[in-house]
C-alpha cells in the first residue's frame, strides 16, 4: 500500500466556524461532525480535522493545489469577502497574487490567523519564476 496523508488536526479557537469557513472559501461540502471534530474533506481523500483548543495557537501553513477555474472562484471570494492577501508568506506583498513556476499563486488567513494558500501549480514544478502581479 502506499504511503498518503489521511488527515492533520487544526487547532482552532471555533472549529465548527472555522471548518464552515474553510469549506465555504475552497467550494467544498459543508463540515462533517466525527467525535470533537469538524472534518473538511478534500478531493484527494485527505482531511483537515477542526478541533476545540483554548490554548495558545500555534500558526500553520495550509496549501491547496487548484486548478485554473477553481483558483478564480476561491480568489473571488477572497475579494467578495473584503480578505486581506498576499503574494508572499511573509505578507510583504499586499493585494498581490504570485506567479511562480507559471502558475497562480496567493495567500490569506483564516480565522485563527493560520496561513492558507491556494496555488495552481507545484512550487519546483517549471515555468517562470516571477512574484509579481496584480490582484487580478
Amino acid at each position: 500500500m502506499p504511503i498518503e496523508l489521511n488527515h492533520t488536526i487544526v487547532h482552532a479557537r471555533d472549529p465548527h466556524a472555522s471548518a464552515a469557513f474553510l469549506s465555504e472559501m475552497l467550494g467544498r461540502p459543508a463540515p462533517v461532525r466525527f467525535g470533537p471534530f469538524w472534518d473538511v474533506e478534500l478531493d484527494n481523500h485527505v482531511t483537515l480535522a477542526y478541533i476545540q483548543s483554548d490554548e495558545h495557537l500555534t500558526i500553520e501553513h495550509y496549501a491547496f493545489l487548484v486548478g485554473e477555474e477553481e483558483f478564480d472562484r476561491i480568489f473571488e471570494r477572497i475579494q467578495a469577502r473584503g480578505l486581506p492577501y498576499w503574494a508572499d508568506p511573509a505578507h510583504q506583498q499586499p493585494g498581490r497574487i504570485n506567479r511562480h513556476d507559471g502558475g497562480r499563486g496567493v495567500y490569506w488567513n483564516d480565522l485563527d490567523g493560520h496561513y492558507l494558500e491556494i496555488i495552481t501549480r507545484p512550487y519546483g514544478s517549471g515555468g517562470t519564476a516571477g512574484t509579481g502581479g496584480s490582484g487580478a
